[in-house]
């Protein structure tokens, strides 16, 4: 069981809440995971979710394991330009 913060729409999207706990072993599990209990994260995931784990950013390392204990936050995709 991880910790996760939910950064801006993220938190929207699951209900206001800003920290979840999911069972998962790797980013790829979290991301199926968090789609099943909150539907309306799936659009975000799809356009482009960063995760932050222990300060380190991974974008597109989806088979990443997820730490006990780690410090986890998911940022969405930022627009503008």
């Amino acid at each position: 069981m991880v910790e996760v913060t939910l950064w801006g729409s993220l938190g929207a999207a699951a209900g206001g809440k800003n920290k979840v706990e999911i069972e998962a072993k790797d980013i790829r599990e979290l991301f199926r995971k968090l789609a099943e209990q909150y539907p309306g994260i799936e659009p975000l995931i799809d356009r482009g979710i960063a995760v932050a784990i222990d300060g380190t950013i991974y974008r597109d390392t989806w088979s990443k394991e997820l730490p006990k204990g780690a410090e986890i936050f998911l940022l969405p995709r930022l627009a503008g330009g």
